[in-house]
C-alpha cells in the first residue's frame, strides 16, 4: 500500500508556517525572517518515504490586498483550498482571530481533515497554552488540535505521522526523488530576496523582486547573473548602499547559502535595476510567476 496527497499550509503572516515545511522537508525551501509577507509564491516540497509522499505547501500570509501583488498572492492561497488532501491551519501563541473571514469559514467547514498546529507554545507558559488551546478548540472544532513549536521540532514529528495515516492511499504523483516543484532559479532569486529582507528597512523588502537571467552549471562550479529589481531611483540607491557595500554583503551571504543549497561552488554576480510600479503591473507580475 502506498499513500500520497497534498497537504496544504495556511494561516496569518508569521506564524511559522514555512518554519514547519522546511522542518517537514529538512531542506530550507521556504525563506524565512521575522518580517510579513516573506512568502509570496506558493512552493511545494516533497517528502517521500518508502510507502508514502507527502505533497507539501507553502502559502503566503493571509492578508487583505492592498495592491496587485497581494491580490496574487491571496489567489496562491485560495488555490491551496481546491487541491488539498488535507489542510494545516496555523496560528500562534497570542492569537486571536483569522484576518479574514470568508477564509475562516472555509476552515470550519472544511470537507476534508484539518490539523489545527498552535506554534511558538516554547514562548508561552502553561496558563496561557491552556486558554489558547481550549479558546482554538471551540472555535475550529472540526480540527485536530496539536501545540507545536516548528523552530525546536517538539511535537513535529507527530504531526508528520498523523499527516501519513490522513493521506489517501494513492500512487506518489511526483518522481520519489525530486523535493519540490520550483526550478533551481527560483531558490537562488529566493536566497537573495532573504537577504534583502534581513538586512533593509521600511518598504525597501516589499518594493523588491529578484530575476535570476543566468544559471549555467559547470562542473565544479555555478554561475549565476541575477538581477534586483526595484520600484523607484531611491531605493536602488539603498540597495547598492555607500561605495557597493550593502549590495556585496547581500551577495556574499545569499551566496553562501546557495552553496550549501546546491552543494556546489557559486559564483554570483548582482545587479540593480529600476522597473517602476512593477507590484501593480499585470505583464509583470505575470513574467515573475505571479498570476498564473
Amino acid at each position: 500500500m502506498h499513500k500520497a496527497g497534498f497537504v496544504n499550509i495556511i494561516g496569518n503572516p508569521n506564524v511559522g508556517k514555512s518554519t514547519l515545511m522546511n522542518a517537514f522537508m529538512g531542506e530550507k525551501l521556504s525563506i524565512i525572517t521575522s518580517k510579513a509577507q516573506t512568502t509570496r509564491h506558493r512552493i511545494l516540497g516533497i517528502v517521500n518515504g518508502e510507502n508514502f509522499q507527502v505533497v507539501l505547501s507553502d502559502t503566503p500570509g493571509i492578508i487583505k490586498p492592498a495592491y496587485e501583488l497581494q491580490e496574487s498572492m491571496m489567489g496562491f492561497v485560495k488555490s491551496a483550498f481546491e487541491d488539498a488532501d488535507l489542510l494545516i491551519y496555523m496560528v500562534e501563541i497570542g492569537e486571536k482571530e483569522l484576518k479574514d473571514e470568508a477564509f475562516f469559514n472555509k476552515i470550519k467547514n472544511s470537507k476534508i481533515p484539518v490539523l489545527l498546529l498552535l506554534n511558538k507554545i516554547d514562548s508561552s507558559n502553561q496558563e496561557q497554552l491552556e486558554e489558547q488551546s481550549e479558546l482554538w478548540q471551540q472555535k475550529v472544532p472540526n480540527a485536530e488540535f496539536y501545540p507545536i513549536s516548528a523552530l525546536n521540532g517538539f511535537n513535529v514529528k507527530n504531526v508528520f505521522d498523523r499527516i501519513i495515516e490522513l493521506l489517501p492511499e494513492s500512487p506518489p504523483f511526483y518522481p520519489k526523488d525530486q523535493i519540490t516543484d520550483k526550478p533551481e532559479r527560483f531558490f537562488v532569486n529566493e536566497a537573495i530576496r532573504e537577504k534583502i529582507l534581513v538586512h533593509y528597512k521600511k518598504e525597501i523588502p516589499y518594493a523588491v523582486e529578484v530575476d535570476t537571467e543566468e544559471f549555467l552549471e559547470e562542473e565544479n562550479i555555478i554561475r549565476m547573473r541575477s538581477v534586483i529589481m526595484v520600484e523607484r531611483e531611491t531605493q536602488k540607491g539603498i540597495i547598492i548602499g555607500h561605495k557597493g557595500s550593502a549590495l556585496k554583503r547581500v551577495g556574499v551571504e545569499a551566496r553562501k547559502d546557495l552553496e550549501k543549497f546546491f552543494g556546489k561552488q557559486v559564483h554570483l554576480e548582482l545587479y540593480v535595476k529600476v522597473n517602476k510600479n512593477w507590484r501593480s503591473n499585470q505583464r509583470q507580475l505575470k513574467r515573475f510567476g505571479y498570476n498564473q
